[in-house]
């Protein structure tokens, strides 16, 4: 039998390439070791992408840039001929922050390590670039990333204004003059579910800028920030700076959004379908007897198109039976049948303290794989799909 592993990350507990090496070893032992498995570590398009485009054939490569608080990070990327997928939380995440969030972090954080990891992926010839953004420690706009890229932002007197987004409430003009030409040939995709547009009381500020440390005070005079950083971009490339202000995901990854629409030119596309694209995991379910998908938290927010939807939108195409395993749901079995699992699997089933379930997902995971295993082999007819009949069976 070929059994598919397409899972996301266990946050906080372990990373997808991880959860499908512990299901594999799992689901072999109670098998006997007769299954043939493919593993296809996946994500939302945020943190994890980078790890599903090294499963899926890309190189991971390194550079060392502009950490969020203006320290040097050594941060990854991945290439693929002239394709390159580029993790924003590894350049400008909040996990990168010291010691934390905090109303300094708030309005100084930059996302100019994102722009230098962009030229990073430039200078090996790529020309096709995927952001996945999620996990962003800055609310600036993206104004750091068009810095990474070349621009200079000047206040009244001719001078740089400092890096983060608050600093931005000063800004005059937008030098573009020793902008990066190689951008005019690059096309960017904005990996993103955020729709969030840029400014008001749905805003990158508003919504987000609490979680990264801002005071109300201080989402105030963020949105303000940004609010100028929009009046001095259209004075350079015109209306469609306003017009990528009100965008669909332009408030994204504290606005970073905003500057890939209004500047780059990015399409903003679904999280999971840009992975699920560049994995191929359409063309790699063929001939495959079982899915299994899954995330440390199957939940309301997992239906809204979070990873274990995509994986079962695209097992139910190719005829394909799809489990899922997490380490806690809070879904009801007529939910989760709904939604195109046959079977779920949590780990709070095997032991009901969370912070085990955390500690040791791992050693749990070979049990719900030694369990799926067994029972493929067991009753394999039970699992797959042959034939038109078979659904009536």
């Amino acid at each position: 039998m070929r059994i598919v592993i397409a899972p996301d990350k266990f946050k906080g507990s372990l990373s997808a390439p991880e959860v499908c090496s512990h299901l594999e070893k799992g689901l072999q032992r109670g098998a006997g070791g007769n299954l043939e498995v493919v593993r296809i570590p996946v994500a939302d398009g945020g943190e994890g992408s980078l790890d599903a485009a090294v499963g899926s054939g890309f190189t991971r490569r390194n550079a060392t840039v502009t950490g969020p608080t203006g320290r040097p990070v050594q941060a990854d990327f991945a290439v693929r001929g002239r394709e390159a997928v580029i993790e924003m939380a590894a350049a400008s995440g909040l996990a990168l922050l010291p010691g934390g969030p905090s109303p300094d972090t708030a309005n100084g954080a930059t996302s100019l390590g994102t722009g230098e990891l962009i030229r990073a992926a430039l200078d090996l010839g790529c020309r096709q670039i995927i952001l996945g953004v999620g996990g962003s420690a800055n609310t600036d706009g993206g104004a750091g990333l068009l810095q990474g890229l070349g621009a200079r932002f000047l206040d009244a007197n001719g001078n740089e204004l400092p890096a983060g987004g608050a600093p931005l409430a000063g800004l005059d003009t937008i030098d573009f003059t020793g902008f990066e030409p190689r951008l005019k040939d690059t096309r960017f995709v904005l990996a993103s579910d955020v729709d969030n547009p840029l400014l008001g009381p749905q805003g990158a500020a508003s919504i987000f800028g609490p979680q990264k440390g801002a005071t109300q005070q201080d989402v105030g005079m963020l949105d303000a920030a940004l609010a100028r950083f929009v009046e001095v971009l259209a004075r350079e490339i015109g209306h469609r700076a306003i017009k990528a202000a009100e965008a669909l995901g332009a408030g994204a990854a504290g606005g970073v959004g905003y500057a890939a629409i209004a500047v780059l030119a990015a399409s903003r596309r679904p999280g999971i379908d840009v992975v699920l694209e560049f994995t191929g995991l359409a063309d790699r379910l063929a001939g495959a007897d079982l899915v299994i998908t899954g995330e440390g938290s199957l939940d309301e927010q997992s239906l809204l198109g979070k990873t274990p939807m995509g994986v079962a939108r695209a097992a139910a195409a190719a005829g394909v039976p799809v489990v899922a395993v997490c380490g806690h749901t809070t879904l009801a079995r007529q939910e989760l049948a709904a939604a195109g699992f046959r079977e779920t699997y949590a780990l709070t089933e095997l032991d009901s303290n969370v912070e085990t379930c955390i500690a040791e997902a791992g050693r749990l995971l070979e049990q719900v794989g030694t369990r799926i295993g067994a029972g493929l082999a067991a009753t394999p007819r039970a699992w797959t799909v042959h034939t038109q009949e078979d659904l009536h069976v």
